[in-house]
């Protein structure tokens, strides 16, 4: 996981609880304790931390990951930090499978190139490369893939698939259901999902499991669920009931 990295090179490591993480007050004063030279986080809890009155550090490094890293913010983080970088990768690829220098600029934010010994594929629904600017599902291979689901060998099947691109027979790539295109530069921007799964502050919600679970309350004949941002930055999953 990701946090080998540090121990690996002989840094120290600290893991902040989820009661000081939740409050930018009292991350923002941790982080001045520790005298943290590098820092991952989500987008929401940058924006707590900056909210919370932290004037930046010369000396951070920002890597911000877990959901899509809005470009106001990234913005703000380059004047506040050493440098900052966008990391990318699900779960299924062992946490971060690309990651890229985020400098200030307009439009979003790229979610990098793959990292070592890491293959991204982006393809259409027939499983072919499709040319820059064309929107396709990213698919990822290499060394960090996971053997499957555990104990669900069905959704194993589905999403992790025989790798074409591959001689070895036991080759599989990993569907993200992410949907992404590849830009002139060779950056790769992230254009959304390819079903309802979101992510909120990190975590992984399939909106449709909420749809299901309030449906089943008696006097609810329908459900949906939305995840809205009414206030930028501030976002919040809202249910529909009929």
């Amino acid at each position: 996981r990701d946090s080998y990295l540090p121990l690996c090179v002989g840094a120290k490591l600290v893991i902040v609880s989820r009661e000081t993480g939740s409050y930018g007050v009292q991350l923002l004063d941790y982080l001045k304790k520790v005298n943290a030279t590098v820092m991952q986080a989500t987008p929401v809890t940058w924006q707590l931390l900056i909210e919370a009155g932290w004037n930046g550090s010369p000396a951070l490094k920002a890597l911000c990951g877990g959901e899509a890293f809005p470009r106001e913010l990234a913005n703000e983080l380059v004047k506040l930090s050493k440098s900052v970088w966008n990391m990318y990768g699900p779960t299924e690829t062992t946490i971060w499978s690309a990651t890229g220098q985020v400098k200030s600029g307009n439009g979003p934010v790229p979610i990098g190139q793959p990292i070592a010994n890491t293959q991204f594929y982006i393809l259409d629904k027939e499983l072919q490369l499709v040319p820059p600017g064309v929107p396709g599902e990213l698919h990822i291979a290499g060394d960090g893939l996971a053997t499957g689901y555990l104990n669900r060998k069905e959704l194993t099947a589905e999403k992790f698939i025989p790798n074409p691109f591959r001689k070895e027979p036991s080759a599989r790539m990993y569907k993200t259901g992410d949907l992404v295109r590849r830009c002139n530069d060779g950056s790769i921007e992230f254009l959304g999902r390819l079903d309802d799964q979101i992510k909120l502050r990190g975590f992984r919600i399939e909106l449709g499991e909420i749809q299901t679970v309030l449906s089943s309350y008696s006097g609810i004949g329908q459900a949906i669920v939305i995840l809205r941002e009414d206030v930028p930055g501030e976002k919040r999953l809202v249910a529909y009931l009929v």
